[in-house]
């Protein structure tokens, strides 16, 4: 994560997510194969705002079931893909992972103002 005067940045989050959902393999292969036509790199960036969107700024608490909702029909409506293979709950629960830390951080530089 970025840090700017001691503070995780937005950006840096979005970079994790990013990079997390670019290894997953199986929108990997999505990816690479164009199972969502030829625009398929620019449906992953937009699964991606997606995630940071459900992550941050949805009113209410996010469970991981949020999540995996949001990844499977992603995956199902964009690229024609179903997985079955387990791989929706791991990513998901590292994305909360990646939430939960964000949400530390900010926490304890909130607490931690002069």
């Amino acid at each position: 994560m970025e840090s700017v005067d001691g503070k995780v940045t937005v950006t840096g989050v979005e970079e994790r997510i990013w990079n997390l959902l670019s290894k997953w393999k199986a929108l990997e292969m999505a990816v690479e194969n164009e199972w969502g036509g030829p625009d398929s790199i620019l449906k992953s960036r937009k699964l991606a705002s997606d995630v940071l969107s459900c992550l941050f700024l949805s009113k209410g608490e996010v469970k991981v079931e949020d999540l995996e909702n949001l990844l499977h029909e992603s995956l199902l409506l964009s690229f024609n893909t179903e997985i079955e293979d387990g791989s929706i709950d791991q990513v998901a629960e590292q994305l909360m992972n990646i939430r939960d830390e964000y949400l530390q951080i900010e926490d304890c530089n909130q607490n931690h103002k002069p």
